[in-house]
């Protein structure tokens, strides 16, 4: 993987069930990037632990992230795929650019302050410098691009922050990373409450489709999905439930969100929510074959995160020799 096109970093957390919000946010998108660019995607179980893990449930979800990357077109003969907990570049890229990242930078993250709230009895230092760790992962392959939610957006202006200290005391040394958010499906929100990005940690379990729930599960979450009381498919902020439906619809069939209101223009909300988890579904379907599929070929699974580990390792090793060079360690 010489470097001809721009390089692209991008990774997701095995610490819950992988949603439709995940595939049609990121996967989705991830699949269509490989030919256009030098994509690297990551499971990061690293990150995960910032949460207290069951560790026979981190191994068994990080394998099952893996495999829907690859059932979703992920190709690891185009794209280095690999877990990054292989790599432990990472975690040496972290130490160095924590002693260039502020405290105060750290303060303002704002996922730090929700997931606080949200697991009181575990506010460990992890949680806070997590930050960094994510820097570490995009600038330890000198990416241009990082496909990101806006939710992630701040934590890309860290990591850009961080380069560009880096850079001013120790020279040109690491790529500046910039934000790639796609156009289409960025943003896929709660069944139930769709103020809320949908979520795989969601306690409510309609709140969210999983890629591997079976038809009839997702047809019944979809057929539950909030709307409001006017009975008009349109999309607009005052309709949140309807706008995210017609989000999705629009991402699974490829539509624009004008093509997708005039074809339910008319229509009820019974008949728009069915046609919308029936696209679902059969979006899905390919998935969950290929998946089933992957699931019994567990030789080919460890050889493909073999083969990406061995990548990322040879391309971050050396960011991480240059970076080394620059503050002053002696070469090993």
């Amino acid at each position: 993987m010489e470097q001809t096109k721009k390089r692209i970093f991008s990774g997701i957390q095995p610490s819950g069930d992988l949603s439709l919000g995940n595939y049609i946010g990121a996967i989705k998108n991830w699949v269509n990037l490989q030919d256009d660019y030098e994509c690297l995607y990551c499971i990061v179980d690293m990150h995960a632990i910032t949460v207290r893990q069951t560790p026979a449930d981190l191994r068994r979800r990080t394998l099952e992230v893996l495999m829907q990357y690859l059932a979703a077109g992920v190709d690891p003969e185009k794209s280095c795929v690999f877990i990054q907990s292989h790599a432990s570049t990472h975690a040496e890229l972290s130490w160095v650019l924590s002693c260039n990242t502020q405290m105060g930078e750290l303060s303002r993250m704002t996922q730090f302050k929700e997931k606080s709230k949200k697991h009181e009895d575990n506010i460990n230092a992890g949680l806070f410098t997590y930050p960094i760790l994510m820097a570490a992962d995009i600038l330890a392959y000198q990416a241009d691009l990082v496909p990101v939610g806006h939710d992630q957006l701040q934590h890309v202006e860290l990591a850009r922050d961080i380069a560009n200290r880096f850079n001013h005391f120790y020279g040109d040394t690491l790529t500046v990373p910039e934000a790639y958010i796609p156009k289409v499906g960025k943003r896929i929100m709660s069944l139930q409450t769709p103020e809320m990005k949908m979520s795989k940690s969601d306690p409510n379990p309609n709140g969210f489709v999983r890629l591997l729930d079976d038809p009839d599960t997702i047809m019944r979450k979809f057929k539950r999905a909030v709307t409001d009381s006017d009975n008009v498919i349109k999309a607009s902020p005052e309709k949140p439930g309807v706008t995210n439906l017609l989000s999705i619809y629009s991402a699974v069939t490829n539509k624009t969100m004008e093509e997708s209101e005039r074809e339910f223009d008319g229509k009820g909300y019974g008949d728009f929510k069915l046609a919308v988890g029936e696209a679902v579904v059969s979006a899905l379907k390919p998935l969950q074959t290929e998946f089933d599929r992957l699931s019994k070929d567990k030789a080919y699974v460890e050889a493909v995160y073999k083969k990406g580990a061995e990548m990322a390792n040879y391309l971050s090793n050396r960011t991480l020799r240059k970076v080394y060079k620059k503050i002053g360690f002696i070469a090993k």
